[in-house]
């Protein structure tokens, strides 16, 4: 399992955001229900939490969140104690304490990016936070106009279909590709995943 943990910055002086952010990932959990074991939800303070049950949701939620830049995120990687209870805050087990652990350290001024695994394997955990990290730094760093295009270019479309919706051409739109790219984290995010797996203590992941 993978518990994702995020926590506001600087909510004293920017305002509880809390509530906001649950409304606007209403659609983004609507979407990959099948892989919510428990939905995102106000924990504490100004910290949301939700428990997934695959590498990649966790890995899409993560970085989306660093998308949004107002939030420091900890993922969480490991055994829960089963059955779950109803809610994330009545539930418990190592992936939860690898959570907590996680946003801490994201919180912290050590890490490049905020964004930090943590789990039942440490070793592979390192790695995985290295290279989310790294995919982190990616997202962080993609102007509007290579957001505009990575939102519209999803399986099965074509950058031509892109280029007419934007009304931009085809080689313009392969220049935003290129620039924020979109080829290289989605090459990268099948591997991210794996290790986070590892992470996890699931074998048989390389």
């Amino acid at each position: 399992m993978f518990v994702v943990t995020a926590d506001q910055h600087a909510s004293k002086r920017r305002g509880d955001m809390v509530e906001t952010l649950l409304a606007e990932l209403g659609s983004w959990q609507a979407r990959h229900r099948r892989d919510v074991a428990l939905p995102l939800e106000r924990t504490v303070g100004d910290e949301v939490q939700t428990v997934l049950t695959t590498a990649e949701t966790a890995l899409d939620l993560a970085l989306h969140l660093i998308r949004l830049g107002d939030w420091a995120v900890g993922i969480g990687a490991g055994a829960v104690h089963e059955p779950l209870a109803a809610t994330s805050r009545a539930s418990s087990g190592p992936a939860f304490v690898h959570a907590r652990t996680a946003v801490e350290r994201a919180r912290g001024r050590a890490e490049p990016v905020p964004v930090v695994v943590t789990g039942d394997d440490p070793e592979a955990a390192d790695d995985a936070s290295g290279l989310v990290q790294l995919l982190a730094a990616v997202v962080q760093r993609r102007s509007a106009a290579g957001w505009e295009v990575a939102d519209l270019l999803g399986p099965g479309v074509r950058q031509k279909d892109v280029a007419a919706t934007l009304g931009i051409s085809e080689q313009a739109v392969s220049q935003r590709v290129r620039s924020a790219l979109l080829e290289e984290e989605r090459r990268v995010r099948p591997l991210a995943a794996r290790l986070l797996r590892r992470a996890a203590g699931e074998k048989g992941e390389a």
